[in-house]
């Protein structure tokens, strides 16, 4: 891309968080483009096919965001992975985890 095609281009990052891993691809792309086109440019969709570009989800600096949502310069695309667990139950499993230790030691008594 020459000088003067990058003073009519704008540059997003698409990243794709792994549980070993993040790939972040950097992109010039033409001012507006929508999110779609940042998913397709960065390859990303082709070398993770678990990435479901129909119905996943995405965001811009972690807001969510639509596929036809018009970037802007320095945008941080963001590719989301389906949740493994349910937080709202992680939490309460360790809020019980550290009732039981509390309740299970003694007072000394001096």
């Amino acid at each position: 891309m020459s000088e003067h095609d990058t003073a009519h281009s704008i540059t997003v990052e698409v990243a794709y968080a792994l549980p070993e891993k993040q790939e972040v691809v950097c992109l010039q792309l033409p001012p507006d483009s929508p999110l779609s086109a940042a998913l397709s440019a960065s390859g990303l969709l082709e070398k993770y096919p678990e990435i479901d570009a129909e119905n996943g989800k995405f965001g811009i600096f972690s807001k969510l965001a639509k596929p036809d949502t018009p970037l802007r310069d320095r945008d941080r695309v963001e590719i989301y992975r389906p949740l493994i667990a349910d937080p709202k139950q992680i939490r309460q499993q360790r809020a019980a985890e550290g009732k039981v230790m509390t309740s299970g030691r003694q007072k000394s008594v001096q």
